[in-house]
């Protein structure tokens, strides 16, 4: 059985946010981080990882995405700070 994540990457404290889905998040951040990626992330400097969750149906990963993606700035930032306050770079934990 697979595992999808769900992730919020942050240029900064409070920056811009980015959220996707994938499979494989410790390649998908490093994609990120290292702009092997064209597009948004790579455009506005978005490669802290500050959050991620995980589910083992893509179905709710996807569904997860699209609801957070709606949701306001503010609802994002708490959920940030609620579970990673000092912001730090999650990315470094996962490898």
């Amino acid at each position: 059985m697979s595992t999808y994540y769900v992730y919020i990457l942050a240029s900064k404290r409070n920056g811009t946010l980015y959220i996707g889905v994938t499979n494989d998040l410790v390649k998908r951040v490093f994609e990120h981080k290292n702009d092997l990626i064209s597009g948004f992330t790579k455009t506005y400097g978005v490669h802290m990882l500050v959050y991620y969750e995980q589910t083992p149906h893509l179905k709710s990963a996807l569904q997860r995405e699209k609801q957070m993606k709606w949701w306001k700035r503010k609802w994002k930032l708490e959920l940030i700070e609620k579970h990673n306050p000092e912001w730090n770079d999650l990315y470094d934990g996962l490898i």
